[in-house]
């Protein structure tokens, strides 16, 4: 079993507007200085916070599939292919399969809080797809739960996402004052957000907005002490095909 933490001062800092919504990103661009660059199928992952209301303008994007998970708040979305404003609020998800061509603009709230997760489905032949767009409600992921814990799965078993990108499970998951454990599988990658609290990830502490990597192992086990919200992304370690940060070296 292998076990990485990268706290937020090692992660990429970003900003829009002048700072009107500001981002930490455990996965950045070069120009963003994180310490970690893309792996497996993930080639990019912000935590983006409204300090004030704040629109992103229109811009384009190909082939990626681009997440976003609304964690607080409420944002709105604007795309080429809709050409109308759609609003999401805290727990729910909107996903973008970018294809061959998509233009969108983003609208968040004050205090509005999100993950935008870039998926690299294979190029190859996303980029020649069209692009189309989903969103999905919060109360239409299935929950489950257990002494002291609670599991929302947002990609996987049970859920209505769907997506391109092959090997992906994600689920958010509380602890208050209890452990969990989950099944896992040595070919894939754990990548681990801490949204709220400290924990015990396989016995190593994370703290709010460490991000976290786990290799090697067939069990995750999570431990908190006090009340904590994770947020869990399995990917393969070898997606089976090359990836746009293999083909172009990023």
């Amino acid at each position: 079993m292998s076990i990485h933490i990268t706290p937020k001062e090692k992660q990429g800092y970003g900003a829009f507007n002048d700072g009107e919504i500001i981002e930490n990103k455990p996965i950045g661009f070069p120009k963003d200085h994180s310490a970690i660059r893309p792996y497996s199928n993930l080639f990019y992952w912000a935590h983006a916070r409204a300090v004030v209301d704040s629109t992103i303008g229109l811009h384009p994007h190909q082939g990626f599939e681009i997440c976003s998970f609304v964690l607080k708040g409420k944002i709105r979305h604007y795309d080429t292919k809709l050409k109308t404003w759609r609003d999401l609020e805290a727990g729910d998800v909107q996903i973008i399969r970018a294809g061959n061509g998509i233009s969108h603009s983003e609208w968040m709230g004050k205090d509005a809080e999100m993950f935008q997760i870039w998926f690299d489905p294979n190029m190859n032949k996303t980029l020649q797809q069209a692009a189309s767009y989903d969103d999905y409600k919060g109360a239409e992921f299935p929950e489950k739960t257990g002494e002291g814990y609670l599991v929302k799965t947002l990609v996987g078993d049970g859920s209505p996402f769907r997506m391109d990108t092959p090997g992906i499970e994600v689920q958010q998951i509380e602890l208050n004052a209890s452990r969990f454990e989950r099944a896992a599988q040595k070919e894939n990658i754990y990548s681990i957000y801490v949204l709220e609290g400290s924990l015990l990830i396989q016995d190593n502490m994370a703290h709010t907005s460490d991000f976290v990597q786990v290799t090697e192992t067939d069990i995750l086990v999570f431990e908190a002490s006090e009340h904590a919200q994770i947020f869990v992304i399995a990917s393969p370690v070898q997606p089976g095909y090359q990836t746009y940060s293999q083909l172009r070296a990023v």
